[in-house]
């Protein structure tokens, strides 16, 4: 099952398939990225995607057009290879100077907790690709998985503390696919019984109470 934030490598077939419905000015910085290696990013699905379809996407390095986004479309059969969004771990060393330490500390804190934080955006294909993606206002985006809703409050502590540090900003992503801002839930947890909040999958977005999704997480350690 895929996810956003995940990323997969095309086979020859894939990618002949992507530079066929590609604009033609963005071919040769495409080019340049399948002959690199380097992955595409599963996105959001839309609407009309096909059985066997999975919504992919290329943020290319920014030129001096700025940024510039190719989404497209690749069969399953064209997908040669799939991981999870990068660990954080395999992002440090693409991180500025300043942020490094702190991020280092974060994903230590997170390590010794039993949680796994990933990242995508700016800062993984940074780490993905060597190209200079980071922006003096860019933020760190990040991904907790938790498993209970123990590891739920201590990864959002952590967030939240070294968020005082870093512009940390990311999802939290629950069993069941949806994710939603760590901010956003946080926020909610903290205001009026019956907030919502804005939860993501691969197929939809909607509004739904925070109770919705604890329910999706292992009840057990929350307990102890």
């Amino acid at each position: 099952m895929f996810a956003r934030h995940d990323l997969v490598w095309l086979t020859s077939r894939g990618w002949q398939r992507v530079r066929a419905t590609v604009p033609p000015g963005a071919l040769d910085r495409l080019d340049a990225w399948r002959d690199a290696g380097w992955p595409a990013v599963v996105r959001r699905a839309e609407i009309d995607l096909a059985p066997g379809e999975v919504a992919i996407g290329f943020a290319l390095p920014p030129g001096a057009d700025g940024k510039v986004r190719v989404g497209c479309r690749a069969e399953l059969a064209d997908i040669g290879r799939r991981t999870r969004a990068l660990p954080l771990v395999g992002a440090l060393d693409a991180a500025p100077a300043p942020w490094r330490d702190a991020l280092a500390a974060l994903e230590r804190q997170a390590a010794e907790a039993g949680l796994g934080l990933a990242v995508y955006g700016s800062l993984a294909l940074q780490a993905l690709t060597g190209q200079s993606y980071l922006m003096p206002t860019s933020d760190i985006d990040l991904l907790l998985r938790p498993l209970n809703r123990a590891q739920l409050m201590t990864g959002l502590d952590l967030l939240a503390r070294h968020g005082a540090l870093l512009p940390l900003d990311g999802e939290v992503v629950f069993p069941d696919g949806r994710a939603v801002a760590w901010k956003e839930l946080r926020a909610a947890f903290d205001g009026a019984p019956g907030t919502r909040v804005l939860a993501k999958s691969l197929e939809r977005v909607g509004l739904v109470k925070p109770d919705e999704l604890l329910a999706t997480l292992e009840e057990d350690a929350w307990l102890d």
